[in-house]
C-alpha cells in the first residue's frame, strides 16, 4: 500500500450542458520537461467517456473546506446529478483547455490528454499540463511567491481523508549547512 494520496477534483466536459467532476485519488506528476501528469480512472465512471472523448481535463486541488464536495463528487454520478449545482461549485473558463476549472479550488491545473493507457481496472490518462491558475489570495505580495501550504489542502489514506500535518522540514534540509 502506497499512502497517502493527494486527493482531487477532476473537471471535464466541453460545455455547461455536460461538465462533471469525478474524485481521484490516483493522480500524480510523471514528467517535468515537458511538465506531465496523469489521473487513473475506472471504465464505468461517466468521466471516462467524456474525457476519452474531449482528451483534456482539469484537476483541481481540495481543501479542508471541499472536503464534503470532494467526498460527494466521489460517491455520486454525473449521469443523475448536476455537481456542480448539488454542491454550489462554480465554474471558471480554463485559459487553454475547454473543461471548465472549479472556482473554489485554490490552484487548477490544465491537461490535455497524450495517451490513454489501458490498465484493467482503470485506465490511465498521461497528459501535458498546459496551464496552471492559482488563487490570488494565496500569493505572497512582498515576494510573488505562491503560498500553497496555506490552502489546508487534503490527502487520502487508506478510505480516509485527513488535513496536511505540520511542516517538519524542507527539501534538502538534512545535508543543509548550520550558520
Amino acid at each position: 500500500m502506497l499512502y497517502p494520496l493527494p486527493v482531487v477534483m477532476v473537471s471535464c466536459g466541453d460545455s455547461p450542458e455536460n461538465y462533471n467532476i469525478i474524485t481521484v485519488a490516483w493522480t500524480g506528476i510523471i514528467c517535468s520537461d515537458p511538465p506531465m501528469c496523469y489521473i487513473s480512472v475506472r471504465k464505468e465512471r461517466h468521466s471516462h467517456a467524456i474525457i476519452s472523448k474531449n482528451k483534456e481535463f482539469v484537476i483541481n486541488l481540495t481543501t479542508e473546506a471541499l472536503a464534503k464536495a470532494t467526498d460527494w463528487c466521489g460517491v455520486r454520478s454525473g449521469r443523475d446529478y448536476n455537481k456542480f449545482k448539488e454542491m454550489h461549485l462554480h465554474t471558471e473558463p480554463a485559459q487553454i483547455v475547454k473543461a471548465p476549472l472549479i472556482k473554489e479550488s485554490p490552484l487548477n491545473i490544465e491537461c490535455k490528454v497524450v495517451e490513454i493507457k489501458q490498465l484493467g481496472t482503470h485506465d490511465m490518462f498521461m497528459a501535458e499540463v498546459v496551464a496552471v491558475n492559482g488563487d490570488e489570495k494565496y500569493f505572497d505580495p512582498s515576494t510573488g511567491l505562491f503560498q500553497l501550504n496555506q490552502a489546508d489542502l487534503i490527502t487520502y489514506s487508506h478510505g480516509k481523508y485527513y488535513s496536511l500535518g505540520e511542516k517538519i522540514g524542507k527539501f534538502g534540509f538534512s545535508v543543509q549547512k548550520k550558520r
